[in-house]
């Protein structure tokens, strides 16, 4: 059997598996998607949205990029912001990082790695911004897991300074804003910030004419 064939074997036992469970389960999902969360999360193999929150499919509406990042020139992300905020009506928005991130660690070094160097920049910003935070830690891993958190509070204020949220924060007082960091050493979820809908931002973002 070639590596990729366990996956469609798998897949066949896990829709049996579902409708020997609940007969209608396919069938609802293909007529309604109403999910209360978008998740931005990272592209990370090892964190994979509904399995680390106990959710089924069609609850949260997924967009995972290297380093969880919320970038205001990333068209993928706005598009999927915009759906999930305007046509979904999500009531809550997660950015999720995850402790030992590689693309923070890479951010954080002088080390050139192609194409990848534009979008770790970003991160970089970040960095520049808290270094003197950051580098008051010895300890290299706790460094990175402090930037890790800083980029995650980062990227949640970046979503408060697009229109699409604040658009929906005038109209529906929604969605509320998290940031969450994931532990892979113990499979649990550290809500460090959290951006209720309507927050207060630093008003050269704010739009008044929307």
């Amino acid at each position: 059997m070639k590596p990729y064939e366990r996956l469609l074997l798998e897949n066949k036992a896990w829709a049996a598996e579902r409708v020997a469970d609940d007969p209608a389960f396919f069938e609802r999902l293909k007529n309604i998607q109403t999910p209360e969360y978008l998740w931005i999360g990272c592209s990370d193999s090892r964190v994979p949205a509904n399995e680390i929150t106990g959710t089924q499919p069609g609850e949260i509406f997924v967009h995972r990029n290297i380093a969880n990042m919320v970038v205001h020139t990333d068209l993928n992300m706005l598009s999927v912001l915009q759906y999930a905020v305007e046509v979904l009506k999500v009531k809550h928005i997660i950015v999720c990082g995850h402790y030992g991130c590689g693309g923070v660690k890479a951010a954080m070094t002088q080390t050139s790695l192609g194409i990848i160097n534009k979008w770790l920049r970003n991160i970089k910003d970040v960095y520049r911004i808290h270094r003197d935070e950051v580098d008051g830690i010895e300890d290299e891993s706790k460094k990175t897991n402090k930037l890790i958190e800083l980029n995650v509070k980062e990227q949640v204020m970046n979503l408060a300074k697009t229109s699409i949220v604040q658009k929906a924060w005038k109209d529906n007082n929604a969605p509320h804003l998290h940031g969450w960091v994931y532990g892979l050493d113990n499979g649990l979820i550290n809500p460090i910030y959290e951006m209720p809908a309507g927050t207060h931002i630093d008003p050269i973002f704010e739009f008044d004419n929307l």
